[in-house]
């Protein structure tokens, strides 16, 4: 049998020709036949075709939203999930001035957080900042219960939840504790679900909205990422399977996948890579430590350190997008708030041949 590596580079070797084939001669064969079935003249060829196909991709890239009508805000209320800091903290503010009753949960509340505080200091009858912990079934009760009453017309249910509350978290796999994986699960999944399955009941009412914030890494993997990339596809199909269900009752279910907003966020920091560091280094199996060794285990910790200054500074594509699944008629069933540098990594890694998107990023 060959071994493995020969095997990989002769599969890789076939799908490049085969790729290049099919570039070189069934393409533009294929597209001068489209050309032709659609009325264009024998002129018109695989390379006006081809020029096509790049002003389409430029406009899928590049195009503004197409509006397709909006809801009236009046008399509509919104419940969001992190509201401390982050997307939350900013939708809370941006909802608020559109019109919108919101109900912001956050955390640190009744521990005057900053971001708590700043918003009560509003003292807006519109704005109402509610004690929450995603991870706590008595808190999401209460919350969900606070919200009933202070509805200005309960029967009329409760317009869109946006389930954003989340943690990261970073190592690779053998670095990391089963605890830890059980952490972020609880709070960026089995909290999205908590909070959903307790608030459905007063959306199905208003024939409402599920906005659900994933991230570019619900949709593809990455190394060093794994605690929190099988949250978010956790996320991604559990607002799926959702979407299916709540057709029938006329709820629009949306999923919005940031790219790197970590500067913008700052969800992750230097100081909290190098305690995180500390503690994937020290919770280790010994065993584990001396294979990887220190050199590789501080070579990666440099990267995340590195990766903190990355990133989109700007919160207002993903407030934009968060705010279309509000309120237009007919929303989108997932956004991708990215730059297009990580929207074509996306792209290949969901749709081309493993052995292709690994050898492209990997």
């Amino acid at each position: 049998m060959a071994p493995r590596p020969l095997v990989r580079a002769a599969l890789l070797v076939a799908v490049s020709v085969f790729l290049t084939l099919s570039l070189a001669f069934a393409l533009p064969l294929a597209l001068t036949w489209l050309a032709q079935c659609v009325g264009f003249s024998e002129e018109v060829g695989a390379t006006h075709c081809l020029a096509l196909l790049y002003a389409l991709f430029v406009l899928c890239v590049a195009m503004p939203r197409i509006p397709r009508g909006s809801v009236s805000v009046e008399g509509k209320a919104v419940f969001i999930t992190g509201c401390d800091s982050g997307f939350g903290h900013a939708l809370a503010k941006h909802l608020h001035n559109l019109g919108f009753t919101v109900f912001a949960g956050c955390f640190l509340k009744d521990q005057a957080g900053e971001g708590a505080v700043e918003l009560e200091n509003m003292h807006s009858d519109r704005l109402k900042v509610v004690q929450l912990d995603v991870c706590s079934d008595e808190q999401v009760s209460k919350a969900v219960e606070f919200i009933r009453t202070n509805l200005e017309n309960p029967e009329k249910g409760l317009w869109a939840v946006v389930n954003n509350a989340g943690v990261s978290m970073f190592g690779e796999v053998e670095f990391t504790t089963i605890d830890t994986y059980k952490q972020v699960a609880d709070v960026n999944l089995w909290g999205t679900i908590r909070v959903t399955k307790a608030v459905l009941p007063l959306i199905r009412r208003a024939k409402g909205r599920v906005v659900n914030i994933a991230s570019m890494y619900g949709r593809m993997g990455n190394a060093l990422r794994s605690s929190y990339c099988i949250t978010k596809y956790g996320v991604e199909a559990f607002s799926d399977c959702l979407r299916y269900e709540m057709k029938a009752w006329g709820v629009k279910v949306s999923v919005i996948e940031p790219g790197n907003f970590i500067v913008a966020t700052g969800i992750l920091t230097r100081d909290i890579v190098a305690s995180t560091a500390e503690k994937l280094w020290k919770e280790a199996p010994p065993g584990v430590q001396e294979d990887y060794g220190k050199p590789h285990f501080e070579h990666h910790m440099a990267l995340m350190r590195s990766y903190c200054n990355s990133g989109q500074r700007d919160t207002a594509p993903v407030l934009d997008d968060i705010t279309d699944a509000i309120v237009s008629k007919r929303p989108y069933t997932r956004y991708n708030p990215m730059e297009p540098y990580w929207w074509v990594r996306m792209q290949a890694i969901s749709h081309l041949p493993g052995a292709v998107s690994d050898r492209l990023y990997f």
